[in-house]
Parts: structure tokens; sequence; C-alpha cells
């Protein structure tokens, strides 16, 4: 009595999520753009994992009476260079998602961004707020660079 299995379209239905009230949903990412996007289905053109229920259980958390929705990630990976064959240590936030990515989450149905550096508020804010949040919560080696691309990308005019 105190299990229900139900179809999978009622239970990812975020209309359905939305009706509990303090509903947290927990996500990670392959990358986040400074803008906020998420990219968690693939790196590029290349797939790497399937659809599942991140835009659901987000969507669904925001709609929720107290609900929060994070994207939890570590901020770098380590990228075999495809000419040395050697492995780099790369950015998870980046100044734009690499050409093909598959959107996973739009920026205005993100609500948090998580890394050992700190929590990014992404919802309600300008651009140039994600910017500045999300670069605070990159790994510190890599917070320079993603500013200055900011700029010569034009997507904020100040320093």
């Amino acid at each position: 009595p105190s299990v229900m299995i139900l179809n999978g379209q009622y239970v990812n239905d975020p209309a359905i999520i939305g009706l509990n009230d303090n509903m947290v949903s927990i996500n990670t990412a392959l990358e986040v753009d400074l803008s906020g996007q998420v990219a968690s289905e693939s790196i590029g053109h290349i797939q790497f994992s399937g659809t599942g229920g991140p835009a659901d259980t987000a969507v669904g958390a925001l709609n929720a009476k107290n609900g929060r929705s994070f994207i939890a990630l570590y901020p770098t990976a380590m990228v075999k260079n495809k000419e040395t064959g050697i492995r780099e240590e790369k950015s998870k936030i980046v100044p734009c998602l690499k050409p093909g990515a598959i959107v996973t989450l739009s920026r205005n149905d993100v609500d948090m961004v998580v890394t050992e550096y700190g929590v990014a508020h992404l919802r309600g804010t300008n651009v140039k707020e994600r910017i500045m949040r999300l670069i605070a919560i990159s790994h510190p080696d890599f917070r320079e660079e993603l500013l200055k691309e900011a700029h010569e990308l034009g997507l904020i005019y100040d320093k």
C-alpha cells in the first residue's frame, strides 16, 4: 500500500511534479554556458546520454510551492587532446556550448548551478549577472579566461 507504480508519462509530467510542495530537482551537466544553458545529453554532436528527466523535474520543481532546482557539476573535466593524446583539464562552464550540443535545459529553466566553488543563483537574473555568477563558481584557473572570452564575444561590454 505504500508504493505506487505509475506510467512514466504521468510521473514525469512537470505539472504533476509541480504539485509536490518543496520539490527539489537535482541534475548534472556536461557543460553549462555563460548564459545558463545546460547540455546534459551530448558533447557537441556526439551523443553521450539519453534525455532522461532533467527538464521534467527542473520545470516541475520551479512550478512547485517552495520548489528548487539544482544543476550540480564538477567545474572541470580531463579531456583528451585529439592532436597529442594527452589529457588536459578543461572548464565545464564555457562561454558557448560546443557546436551541435543538445540544450537539455534552456537558460529560462535553470534555477541554481552548483560546483565546489559555490552556488550561482540564476533565476530572474539578466545575462551579465548570470555570466558573473557562473564565472564566480568556475574553477579559479579558468575565471580570467572566461571573463575575457565573454567580452570578446560581446556577451558583456564593461569590465
